[in-house]
C-alpha cells in the first residue's frame, strides 16, 4: 500500500511536468511562469521550497536530540518567512517586475557598467552552483531515507528514483511545473503537520505523559530551554537561531516567486498564507520530535523520527501519505533550486544567448552532480541544508536589503558585499562552532550589511 500511494503521487508529479510543457515557450516562462503566478500557488510555492526535507526530518530530529530548547527554532524560522513577506517581497515584486529582472542575480547586477555587471553575475552564479549542489544533494539524501523506511528498496536506489523523478518534471515543465508541484507539496507537508504529531502525542499520553516522559530520559539537558553554561552563551547560543531566520532574503529559490507574482495587490493573502502554514508546519515538527524521543528514546538515527513514527503509528495507506509528505519537502526544494541554478548559467552567465536548451541541460547536469554526492559523500541533513542555506543568505540577503530600502550601491561594494558574506560563512565554517552557530551566521552577515551601506552611502549607483 505504501508503494501504491508512492506511485500515484509520483506520477501525479510527472503528469504535472507534461502538463506544465505546454506553457514553456520562452526562458521568462521557464523562470518566472511570464509573471503570471497566483497569489495562493506563489505563497505555498515559496513556503515548500524554503522548508525542504530540514524541514519534516532535520527539524523534528532536532528537537529529538535537543529537548525542549528546540523550541527556538519555531520563532526563529517564522521570523525569516516575516522578514520575507514583509520587508523583500512587496519591493522585490514592484521592481523587478519596473527593471524585467529575470533571476536573483541579475536584479543585484541591475544599474552597474556591463563589467561589473558580469563579475557579479560569474559570482553569483559560481555561490549558487556551489550551495545547491550541496543542497539538492541534502533532498536526494532526505528521499532515500523516506523511501527506505517506508518501502522496501536501498536507500542509493531510493535516491537515484527521487532524482530521475525531479528532473524529469522540472526539465519539462520549468517554473510551472514547479511552482504547481510545490503548491501540491505544500500542502501535503500541512497534512504531515496536522495529523502525525496529533496522532504521536495522543500516543504518549498527552502533553502531561510527554514532560513526564522527558524527564525519564534522564538527561537533564533535555529539560532545560537553553542547554548552556551561563547566561551570555544562552544569548549566543539563541541569536545564532535568529540567524536562520536572517538568511531567508537571500534565497534566490525563494524570492524568485514575488518576482513571479502576477499582481502586488494579492501579496497580502500570499503572506497571510505562508504565514499560518510556517506556524502549523514548524510547531508541528517540534511536538513531533519531542513526541518521538518519547517513544522512540534508542532511535540510532534521530532525522528518521518522523518516519519510524508514520510507520509505527499509522496504517500503510496513511503512512504512504505521510512519506509522500516528506518527499513532497524534498522535491518541492530541488526542483526550485535547480531551476534556479539554471537560470544562473543561461540568463546569468550567457546572457542574451540563453534558451529553454541550455536551462534544460543544466536541469540535468546539476540534478546528477547533487545525486552523486548524495550517494557516495552523506552528511546530515540538518547540518548540509544550513551550511548551504547561510552561505547563500549572508551573500545575496544583505545586499538585495539594501538595494531594495536604500537604493543604488556602487558596483564593487556590491560586489565586496557578495564575496564577503559568502566568503566569511565558509571560512568561518572550518572553525569550532559557537552555541548556535551564532557567529558563523550572524558575524558575516552584518559585515556585508555594513559593505553594502558603505556602497549606498558612497552614493555612485552607476557601479564605477
Amino acid at each position: 500500500m505504501v508503494l501504491v500511494t508512492l506511485i500515484v503521487y509520483l506520477v501525479v508529479l510527472l503528469g504535472i511536468g507534461i502538463w506544465a510543457r505546454q506553457r514553456v515557450d520562452d526562458s521568462a516562462d521557464f523562470h518566472l511562469a511570464g509573471r503570471r503566478l497566483g497569489p495562493v500557488v506563489a505563497s505555498l510555492s515559496a513556503s515548500a521550497s524554503s522548508s525542504s526535507v530540514w524541514t519534516l526530518l532535520g527539524m523534528s530530529g532536532a528537537a529529538w536530540l535537543w529537548g525542549l530548547q528546540a523550541v527556538w527554532l519555531i520563532p526563529a524560522v517564522v521570523s525569516g518567512f516575516a522578514i520575507n513577506w514583509f520587508l523583500v517581497a512587496p519591493r522585490l515584486h514592484r521592481q523587478s517586475h519596473d527593471n524585467q529582472a529575470l533571476t536573483l542575480v541579475d536584479f543585484l547586477s541591475q544599474g552597474c557598467t556591463p563589467a561589473m555587471r558580469r563579475s557579479l553575475r560569474v559570482i553569483g552564479a559560481g555561490l549558487i552552483l556551489f550551495c545547491f549542489t550541496l543542497y539538492v544533494a541534502a533532498q536526494f539524501q532526505g528521499a532515500g531515507t523516506a523511501i527506505a523506511t517506508a518501502a522496501p528498496v536501498t536507500s542509493s536506489t531510493a535516491i537515484i528514483v527521487g532524482a530521475i523523478i525531479v528532473i524529469l518534471y522540472v526539465f519539462l515543465g520549468g517554473f510551472w511545473a514547479a511552482s504547481a508541484t510545490d503548491a501540491l507539496q505544500g500542502a501535503m507537508m500541512l497534512v504531515v503537520a496536522l495529523i502525525l504529531p496529533y496522532v504521536a502525542l495522543a500516543a504518549v499520553g498527552g502533553p502531561a505523559e510527554l514532560w513526564a516522559g522527558l524527564q525519564a530520559q534522564g538527561d537533564p539537558g533535555l529539560l532545560r530551554l537553553v542547554d548552556q553554561p551561563g547566561l551570555m552563551l544562552a544569548m549566543v547560543f539563541v541569536a545564532g537561531l535568529f540567524g536562520i531566520g536572517l538568511g531567508y532574503p537571500g534565497q534566490p529559490h525563494v524570492v524568485n516567486r514575488f518576482m513571479a507574482l502576477r499582481s502586488a495587490g494579492e501579496i497580502r493573502i500570499a503572506r497571510n498564507v505562508a504565514l499560518i502554514w510556517a506556524t502549523l508546519i514548524y510547531i508541528g515538527m517540534v511536538i513531533l520530535g519531542w513526541s518521538g524521543r518519547v517513544l522512540l528514546p534508542e532511535l540510532a538515527d534521530h532525522e528518521s523520527v518522523l518516519l519510524e513514527l508514520s510507520v509505527s503509528l499509522l496504517p500503510a495507506v496513511i503512512g504512504g501519505i505521510i512519506t509522500g509528505g516528506v518527499l513532497a519537502a524534498i522535491m518541492s526544494t530541488a526542483d526550485s533550486q535547480l531551476l534556479v541554478a539554471s537560470g544562473s548559467v543561461s540568463h546569468d552567465l550567457y546572457r542574451g544567448r540563453h534558451s529553454v536548451r541550455l536551462d534544460r541541460a543544466v536541469v540535468v547536469l546539476l540534478g546528477l552532480a547533487a545525486a552523486v554526492l548524495a550517494l557516495f559523500v552523506p552528511d546530515t541533513i540538518f547540518n548540509r541544508v544550513l551550511f548551504a542555506w547561510q552561505v547563500l543568505g549572508n551573500g545575496f540577503g544583505p545586499l538585495l536589503l539594501v538595494l531594495l530600502w536604500r537604493g543604488g550601491v556602487s558596483g564593487a561594494w556590491r560586489l565586496a558585499a557578495m564575496v564577503s558574506g559568502a566568503g566569511l560563512t565558509i571560512l568561518i565554517s572550518f572553525f569550532p562552532d559557537a552555541p548556535g552557530n551564532a557567529v558563523e551566521r550572524l558575524l558575516p552577515f552584518f559585515i556585508a550589511l555594513a559593505i553594502a551601506l558603505i556602497g549606498h552611502a558612497r552614493g555612485n549607483s552607476t557601479g564605477r
